[in-house]
């Protein structure tokens, strides 16, 4: 939650804690963390939004002609990290990106999230608060401490140590992100090998993106510590799950749940249900930004736990979105398909969307689904109206490209720089001769 904090705060704090480095933290389009670490002297000029860097640098961001920009720190995001200590000690904020003329640059990703929550304000919303759920793997590391393909251990679902020999190096996730003020609501072994999950307390959105993002780093630094590697990949082994994202999301109007009312059957109001019908209407368009590598669609494919139709249900866990039983203010609906490759930040701009224009045009929502759609045959998802996400990038890029809600929403500098980007990942995976095909034919022709 935020902390508001003033410069003072900071500058005391600082001192305080003794930190000799800052760094300011963004995200680029792709959704991978970037910073600019500057030397403690620097805080009086960080904190009056003076610090410049070179966004020709960065993927997706600007020309080599217009590459200055600024970075204005978001002051509830100081940070120091725990595992730098003594004399070396590191903090950090978060920052928005800014055009040298003081507006917001409009490729920024936490801008593109801020812009869409304007709109749920202009309709009355005051947060969308999300809870996500990050899924990741551990990977044993080699003599020169590159990642190998061996997990470490053969734990299952729920499953405790001596079978999960990742427990030791989650708990110490855990207790690292607990120091930094996450309030973590649950941590577990997951389905594969070697998978895990650690769940954090929903928050409103761009604090929950900031959150995901702190998150990978802390996951990938700690797991160093242990001798191990984590990926957020979405699918790094072939016969086992993947690893997913699920979003719960809700809105509020001041303290009141706009999803919940008690006179309904399921408990769902009108706006909920609306928000609902605009996911499911949008879905097929927003995956590539939920969904955004090569290797996402890899997970979304049937006897995995992942959602790969386009459906919803309040009891069954193999559509796209299901209603967790939770009502009060815990209504809420758990979007299952986002990987966490994904842009937090992108994403949950997305489905906000979606769900906006749901309740813009107020939606009809279809009735749920409460068979298992996993085996159901082509004929009968045909009757039941139920649709497949894409099955490959450049499909989800093509459905992206012909949205004009998600294209509005995301802007025109991010839609044009996202797609040209993922067109050419597209186009090299396309290219590529991989290990399989030679496995298969080099000896066969």
């Amino acid at each position: 939650m935020r902390k508001n904090y003033s410069k003072e705060d900071i500058i005391r704090m600082a001192k305080e804690e003794n930190v000799r480095f800052l760094r300011l933290q963004f995200t680029d389009l792709l959704g991978i963390i970037k910073n600019v670490e500057v030397p403690i002297s620097q805080l009086p000029k960080v904190l009056d939004n003076k610090m410049m860097f070179d966004g020709s640098s960065i993927e997706g961001f600007v020309r080599i002609e217009e590459s200055d920009m600024y970075l204005y720190p978001e002051l509830d995001t100081w940070m120091i990290f725990p595992w730098t200590t003594g004399e070396g000690k590191v903090a950090r904020f978060i920052c928005d990106i800014y055009n040298p003329d003081g507006t917001p640059f409009e490729g920024d990703p936490r801008g593109v999230l801020k812009r869409v929550l304007k709109d749920a304000e202009a309709l009355g919303f005051t947060a969308m608060n999300v809870g996500p759920e990050p899924e990741f793997f551990l990977f044993k590391t080699d003599e020169n401490g590159e990642p190998t393909l061996d997990v470490n251990d053969k734990g299952g679902y729920f499953d405790l140590a001596p079978t999960d020999l990742g427990e030791n190096c989650r708990r110490d996730i855990v207790l690292t992100l607990e120091s930094m003020g996450f309030e973590i609501e649950a941590s577990h072994h997951e389905v594969a090998p070697g998978q895990h999950e650690i769940d954090f307390k929903y928050t409103d959105a761009v604090t929950a993106a900031d959150y995901i993002q702190t998150f990978k780093l802390v996951v990938k630094s700690i797991a160093r510590q242990h001798g191990l590697h984590a990926t957020f990949m979405p699918k790094p082994l072939y016969g086992v799950n993947g690893s997913g994202m699920h979003c719960h999301q809700s809105l509020f109007s001041g303290k009141e749940n706009s999803f919940y009312d008690e006179s309904d059957e399921l408990g769902l109001s009108e706006t909920a249900k609306h928000y609902l019908a605009g996911l499911l209407k949008h879905a097929r368009s927003f995956a590539a930004i939920t969904n955004p590598t090569v290797n996402s669609y890899k997970r979304l494919v049937p006897g995995y736990e992942a959602p790969c139709y386009v459906a919803w249900s309040a009891k069954n866990r193999s559509p796209l979105v299901r209603i967790p039983a939770s009502r009060g203010l815990s209504t809420r609906i758990e979007v299952r398909n986002p990987d966490p490759a994904a842009n937090p930040y992108l994403a949950l701009a997305v489905m906000l969307a979606a769900g906006l224009d749901g309740i813009r045009n107020k939606l009809k929502l279809v009735p749920p689904t409460n068979r298992n759609i996993y085996i159901m045959n082509e004929e009968d998802r045909k009757e039941a109206g139920i649709e497949s996400l894409p099955s490959t990038l450049k499909e989800a890029i093509e459905e992206l490209k012909s949205n004009p809600v998600i294209i509005e929403a995301l802007g025109e500098h991010a839609i044009t720089h996202f797609v040209e980007a993922k067109e050419i990942e597209w186009d090299m995976f396309r290219t590529q001769v991989h290990p399989w095909e030679r496995d298969q034919y080099l000896a066969m022709y």
